[in-house]
């Protein structure tokens, strides 16, 4: 059955396509499995919470009707404005316009969020539809100064501010000389866009909306996570060709239900962060997380921004999923709070996610991967403009590929993981490679949720094959020491520690990383997996590599690597393994980058096709090559247990065999080559 939604019909109405529906919520309240939703142009204000879910045959699907933008906000307009001088205006709205909470009066809040100079609300004022920067007091909105963090110092200057009554919340804004009163102004009002409250419902199509202005609270992996739009922990969603933007927190969730995680920030505990992760995966698997209950969804073709968490957000209820052929940009850049789940795409647990032909760029992270990326893959995707790095791979023991990816940022991966093959890459920035052999952290069977053991991160057990690494010319090679949640490098102070150490900005040793030149110098430390499976440093072997490794890896066994046909340019620096054996280093950069924000492309051109023809120690990157991760077991392949053969390029044109070439882009012919993705 098909019911139409107009916002000229009438919740009393029939829903056919002559007598619609005046609401999507009346439609949602009725839909049933193998119905459709038929969403035509307007602007709804509502939160759409399905009742029903549809089965694997027989989906529910909401659609726009194709007639125009089909709006779904979580705001409402406010045209009461009084001028009090100087851009300020003000507004009462009555506290019963807020659906669940007022989000001017509920803080942001919650597990591996970080303090900051004010409390920051969930409420928003959006002027044309973009969000203002709260601040902290009335005095700020009349004499607004720029917010040292943000990312476009200018949109700071517009600022909001709330009190709230018994029965009224008062707002005051700075809307930088416009009328509010002639403008288009709202506040947000309500959580959630399009989100179950319940989870289980599954097999719902969400296809072609446009979907903002949403409150969800701060979405961290031990406790519940919220979204603009998610499935609340059902399976089988498809979220597609979509514009999501403007959320609070979190563009779409995928993860924990309410009552799956154990949230710290509402009780007193002393558990550590990493204990109280493993609870949370072990009370989900009692529960029932499982390959059959959850996860499965498909997220594609949407356009995500200017969410202030995280694009796409998911723990564990990600798992089996495709998120594929997404452009997500302007994630985190107000940063009026930090924290530790903030990425375009941010997952724990992505077991067999394949994350495909997505743009991810001026984000403050790109890609985070928490926790069980294993059967993984993460392939032609374009990083460009991100803050901190392109990809992040943290405690993880594979196996995962990354393959046909181009990475442009300045910082392209923070590897904290093991078990990762790389392959076809281009990398134009640096690398932290660091082993954390503080915290234990889950694998399981292969293709299933099941836990098969537990192991800390020596790192290592990693495979390069075939990538470009495009140097920047800084004749400076040596490890820069950073912190762990930020991207720049620290600044020694002058007064030393208790233990006589140098005090780095106040980071204890625990959180430095060592951000390394562009290339793979930073597995120097590493054994080569041609001539030792498993190796453990002795005391003498740590003297001679001195004291920074000595910290690094004393009483700890690191997992070997493997590499072969890279080149290495520009200054790129090569490992030792590859300087011992088959690595190619060129002077010249024979490779052109231009990045046009504006249309959202990159253009590459290779005029060095006759060397890179000649790379000999390029090889087809199979399943047999790769082996097996350690500590899994488990053989590097797609979700379905098939072997991978990487013998087609980024825009899948066969590789001839006899003529693999390093980088993402398949060189057939002499000379010039430009490319377009």
């Amino acid at each position: 059955m098909e019911y139409h939604v107009s916002i000229h019909g009438n919740d009393r109405n029939k829903g056919t396509e002559d007598q619609p529906l005046r609401t999507i919520s009346c439609a949602a309240g009725h839909a049933l499995p193998g119905d459709t939703v038929i969403v035509h142009a307007g602007v709804y204000r509502e939160w759409v919470n399905p009742a029903n879910g549809g089965t694997a045959e027989h989906r529910i699907v909401y659609r726009s009707a194709g007639d125009g933008e089909a709006v779904i906000t979580g705001a409402e307009r406010i045209t009461n404005w009084t001028s009090e001088g100087d851009h300020v205006w003000s507004t009462e709205v009555p506290n019963s316009i807020f659906s669940v909470r007022n989000p001017f009066e509920v803080e942001l809040s919650g597990d591996w969020l970080f303090d900051g100079r004010f409390p920051v609300h969930l409420g928003d004022v959006y002027l044309d539809g973009k969000s203002l920067y709260e601040c902290e007091s009335y005095e700020s909105v009349r004499n607004p100064k720029v917010w040292p963090e943000a990312k476009y110092a200018h949109d700071s200057l517009l600022t909001w501010y709330a009190e709230v009554g018994l029965t009224t919340t008062k707002i005051w804004a700075n809307f930088g000389g416009k009328d509010p009163r002639h403008e288009h102004v709202e506040v947000n009002v309500r959580p959630y866009c399009f989100w179950p409250d319940q989870p289980g419902r599954d097999y719902i199509t969400v296809s072609g909306f446009t979907l903002r202005q949403a409150s969800p609270q701060w979405a961290p992996p031990t406790d519940y996570q919220e979204g603009l739009i998610g499935p609340h922990w059902s399976k089988g969603w498809i979220i597609e060709n979509n514009t999501i933007c403007e959320s609070k927190c979190v563009g779409i969730s995928l993860g924990t239900a309410v009552g799956t995680g154990h949230s710290q920030s509402l009780e007193q505990q002393s558990k550590g962060g990493t204990q109280r992760e493993q609870e949370v995966i072990l009370r989900a698997l009692r529960d029932g997380w499982h390959k059959d209950t959850v996860g499965s969804h498909v997220v594609r073709g949407n356009v995500i921004h200017d969410c202030e968490q995280a694009g796409i957000v998911g723990h564990m209820g990600a798992a089996f999923s495709h998120i594929v052929g997404n452009r997500i940009y302007n994630i985190h850049h107000k940063r009026l709070r930090h924290g530790a789940e903030v990425a375009g795409i941010k997952l724990h647990a992505a077991l067999d996610t394949q994350i495909s032909d997505n743009i991810l760029y001026s984000c403050y992270r790109a890609l985070w991967l928490d926790w069980q990326a294993q059967g993984t893959r993460i392939c032609r995707n374009v990083f460009w403009d991100n803050l901190s790095e392109d990809l992040f791979v943290e405690v993880c023991h594979g196996p995962y590929m990354v393959d046909h990816n181009l990475f442009l940022s300045p910082m392209n991966f923070r590897n904290m993981a093991q078990g990762g093959a790389f392959a076809h890459n281009l990398f134009a920035g640096r690398f932290v490679v660091r082993s954390e052999v503080t915290r234990t952290t889950p694998y399981h069977f292969p293709h299933e949720t099941a836990m098969a053991g537990y192991s800390n991160i020596t790192g290592g057990d990693d495979r390069y094959y075939n990538n470009i690494f495009l140097g920047d010319d800084d004749a400076n090679v040596e490890p820069v020491p950073i912190t762990f949640f930020e991207h720049l490098p620290l600044k020694p102070r002058d007064e030393a520690g208790a233990d006589g150490k140098t005090v780095m900005d106040g980071v204890p040793d625990d959180s430095i990383c060592y951000l390394h030149a562009v290339g793979l110098g930073g597995y120097d430390q590493h054994p080569n997996v041609k001539d030792k499976r498993w190796w453990e440093y002795t005391k003498e072997e740590l003297i001679e590599l001195g004291d920074a490794a000595k910290d690094f890896f004393i009483g700890n066994a690191v997992l070997p690597v493997a590499m072969g046909g890279n080149v290495f340019l520009n200054g790129a620096v090569p490992s030792r393994h590859e300087l011992e054996s088959d690595g190619n280093v060129y002077e010249q950069k024979g490779i052109q980058v231009e990045v046009d924000p504006v249309i959202s492309k990159v253009r590459v051109q290779i005029d060095a096709a006759k060397w890179l023809r000649g790379n000999s120690a390029a090889m087809v990157v199979t399943t047999d090559l790769l082996g097996k991760a350690y500590h899994t077991n488990m053989g590097f392949e797609e979700p379905d247990g098939r072997a991978y053969l990487l013998d087609s390029d980024f825009f899948g044109v066969k590789r001839v065999n006899g003529l693999i070439t390093a980088g993402p882009f398949a060189l057939t012919e002499d000379g010039m080559a430009e490319f377009e993705v």
